[in-house]
């Protein structure tokens, strides 16, 4: 009767685990259809990048400060924290009266997204049986590899059916849910040791994230990329991030413990996240640009588009959670690493003839070779740690992949914009110049079936033309960080999931 009650127990904590996965991973996504009609209720049309941004840089210079908190001081506390942040952030964006409101309450909300993520694996860890703890880590890696693509989907369809706010509101029962699994029937038997907080560390690590972040959003936009503004923030962020370097190699309880790095398992399997993250979220912007910029698809989202990857993810995330306990992490990550590879090359195929079928085959590969990261490498970055440094490990993982995400796209944004200006105006050339209106760089028009029904059907040909080469030149790029995974995949250790080895760390410890 008692097991019977701890498993009951056990599965509501894991739904509650779920569910802020599912909040914090899916509102990074889940407001980018909405921002048409916000930005058209409240104006503020040059700030509204900051809405994304804020989040972002809230969640992702928080994920490692919170890990570090729930090693010291324990998970519940600060997952539950996490949730109660997150929760007023939501309603609080729910009652923005402009875009600056709007950006304000967005960084409350990332600062509960920061804790929710990186937390939320830790649990998992501690709290289930090694027999389980494959199958639902590849359960988790579903719901966030699957909330990343969604999110969009169900944005447009809560802005267009229901209200924008709702894209906020929604979050409420669920975290009103996850709260009440968590707090009143997760039991925390792990002690804690207080230690020092490492209060340099996290003001230089935040202080150089929102450089980086705000020099990426705002470079080539709002600002030239020479301009003063640019330059003072990439300035800024280098010269925090040296001094962060220098205080974590002498901090007592460094918030990123470098001596982490020095296992191989945790070494390779951060860097696998990166680049394949870069990789993933570049077939992720580009693949419904192309459906819908160039062969003039009648999806309205990228949601929808991006469907056949989504399926690919999951099937992969969950095989790789079963296959955890049989085989090593590198068994499962490089097999993965070379569909990844093989999936991003034949995007590099595609041209404007090719058939919709054929761009969803190569969406099902990519999502197969994402798929198992999301899984997988969550679990290979804290096996070699004892309960004390889990969290922090999981957070690190998290924090940078986020990272790798980040300028994947800005590098690679950058590559396609170029790319695309450059051959608009060889095709142009003949004609003196460009014609009015014509998307310079910004294929995002394109994508709009009024503005897309307005060109002439001969310039609309050179146009998609265009487009079509300067994505799948993107894609060639984009095979790089997919390789370079591949060959961090390849040197990972051997370890997998194995109880033996589990007795003998606690024993240690």
């Amino acid at each position: 009767m008692s097991a019977q009650k701890n498993n009951k127990s056990l599965g509501i904590v894991i739904a509650g685990l779920l569910l802020g996965i599912l909040m914090a991973a899916m509102d990074n996504t889940i407001v980018s259809t909405a921002m048409g009609t916000i930005v058209g209720e409240l104006g503020g049309l040059d700030k509204f990048v900051w809405v994304t941004s804020a989040y972002m840089v809230a969640e992702m210079a928080g994920m490692p400060i919170f890990g570090k908190l729930s090693d010291m001081y324990g998970r519940k506390r600060f997952f539950i924290f996490g949730l109660i942040i997150f929760m007023l952030g939501s309603i609080l964006c729910g009652t923005a009266n402009s875009i600056i409101e709007l950006s304000i309450y967005r960084a409350i909300q990332g600062i509960g997204g920061g804790a929710l993520v990186p937390i939320a694996f830790t649990i998992m860890f501690d709290a289930v049986p090694l027999e389980s703890r494959g199958k639902l880590g590849g359960l988790f890696g579903a719901v966030f590899g699957m909330s990343s693509i969604f999110g969009p989907l169900l944005g447009a369809y809560i802005t267009d059916y229901v209200n924008w706010k709702w894209v906020f509101y929604i979050n409420l029962p669920l975290g009103i849910l996850a709260f009440i699994f968590i707090a009143f029937f997760y039991h925390e038997s792990h002690e804690h040791s207080k230690q020092k907080i490492d209060w340099w560390g996290a003001f230089t690590l935040v202080g150089a994230v929102v450089c980086l972040m705000f020099a990426l959003e705002l470079g080539g936009k709002k600002y030239a990329w020479d301009s003063s503004m640019i330059l003072g923030l990439f300035a800024g962020f280098a010269a925090l991030t040296f001094i962060f370097l220098y205080v974590e190699r002498r901090a007592e309880e460094p918030i990123i413990s470098f001596a982490m790095f020095k296992n191989r398992l945790y070494a390779t399997s951060n860097a696998v996240a990166i680049f394949s993250g870069a990789a993933f979220i570049t077939a992720s912007v580009y693949i419904p640009i192309f459906v819908q910029g160039v062969l003039g698809g009648s999806a309205t989202n990228s949601g929808l588009v991006l469907l056949p990857m989504m399926l690919g993810s999951v099937v992969t995330a969950t095989g790789g959670g079963f296959l955890m306990t049989k085989v090593s992490y590198r068994a499962i990550m490089i097999p993965a690493s070379v569909i990844l590879v093989i999936g991003t090359a034949l995007l590099t195929t595609l041209s404007g003839d090719s058939p919709r079928w054929l761009v969803t085959i190569y969406m099902v590969i990519v999502g197969l070779g994402i798929g198992a990261s999301f899984s997988v490498l969550s679990n290979a970055a804290i096996h070699m740690f004892d309960a004390r440094q889990r969290g922090s490990a999981s957070a690190t993982l998290n924090f940078l992949r986020s990272m790798g995400m980040t300028l994947g796209i800005t590098v690679f944004g950058i590559i396609q914009s170029h790319a695309f200006t450059r051959k608009l105006e060889d095709i142009f050339a003949g004609m003196g110049q460009m014609p009015q209106g014509m998307p310079t760089g910004d294929p995002h028009s394109l994508l709009d079936p009024v503005k897309r029904a307005a060109i002439p059907s001969p310039i609309l040909d050179k146009i998609t033309t265009a487009l079509s080469s300067s994505i799948v030149y993107t894609f060639v790029w984009t095979v790089v960080p997919a390789v370079i995974a591949l060959v961090f995949a390849i040197a990972m250790s051997k370890e997998k999931l194995d109880l033996t080895q589990e007795l003998q760390t606690s024993a240690t410890h």
